[in-house]
């Protein structure tokens, strides 16, 4: 038997079943028996497998999902980890971003202050806060990011974020659209909601940031701001923040 971490997370035991019921349907044909074990420190989802096929469903898994690297030992420098922010505000001095390493304890990777604002900000001096809010900076939105430093000793990582992080942000920055982000709702509960209030008049585009987090597209013109009251009476147990590219541009030099 293969015991596995994904690098994914779940909100409720719906969604648990939910991917429980996609691997089965993957793995038919398959001599392998997939289940949903429940979830690990942070709420990873981690699925047992065992069978003659164990290593042919592992390589899918490690494909569609990703593992998480559980210890520290796992993690290399300079590598490209996905990862999603964790007790945003604890820190005003750096963003602090759960990779997945879990045991013997958690260490989040920690992305300074000063690298967002040089990186985000073409150097500005804004407060951590301030930063979170003008780039839709929310708890358990998913960044990728490059690992910088790893102290196995002091158990410490330091990171990034990575190339492609940037330039997802840049492209959403130079589109002048904004993005209304739903977190914790599956792709076809988003569909769902669209079709039923209508708002698919608003949103052109939906754009998946992990399995229970996306990215909304708003047309030229529709403030997303304004969809959060209508989008959040038809999925009551996601989150919602704004990516705002009008009002970074307002801040920027």
């Amino acid at each position: 038997m293969t015991q596995l971490t994904l690098l994914t997370k779940a909100y409720n035991a719906s969604q648990l079943k939910q991917i429980d019921r996609l691997l089965k349907v993957n793995f038919e044909g398959l001599d392998v028996e997939a289940k949903v074990a429940g979830v690990a420190t942070e709420r990873w989802v981690q699925v047992s497998l065992s069978g003659e096929d164990e290593a042919i469903a592992t390589n899918y898994t490690r494909k569609e999902f990703g593992f998480c690297p559980v210890s520290l030992e796992n993690v290399e420098r300079f590598a490209t980890l996905k990862g999603y922010i964790a007790n945003l505000g604890k820190s005003p001095d750096a963003l602090l971003i759960d990779v997945g390493v879990f045991q013997p304890e958690t260490v989040y990777a920690t992305i300074p202050l000063h690298h967002l604002q040089a990186t985000l900000l073409d150097g500005m001096k804004l407060a951590m806060k301030k930063i979170a809010e003008l780039f839709g900076f929310f708890e358990d939105l998913p960044v990728n990011v490059k690992v910088t430093v790893v102290d196995r000793e002091k158990k410490l990582m330091e990171a990034e974020l990575a190339t492609g992080q940037m330039e997802l942000f840049t492209v959403w920055q130079e589109s002048f659209l904004d993005r209304l982000i739903v977190l914790g709702s599956p792709l076809h509960e988003v569909k769902k909601m669209l079709s039923y209030t209508g708002l698919n008049r608003d949103v052109i585009g939906i754009e998946p940031l992990g399995m229970f987090e996306h990215a909304l597209t708003c047309k030229l013109g529709t403030d997303a701001t304004g969809l959060i009251s209508q989008v959040g009476r038809n999925l009551r147990n996601a989150r919602f923040v704004v990516f705002n590219p009008r009002r970074i541009r307002e801040i920027l030099p």
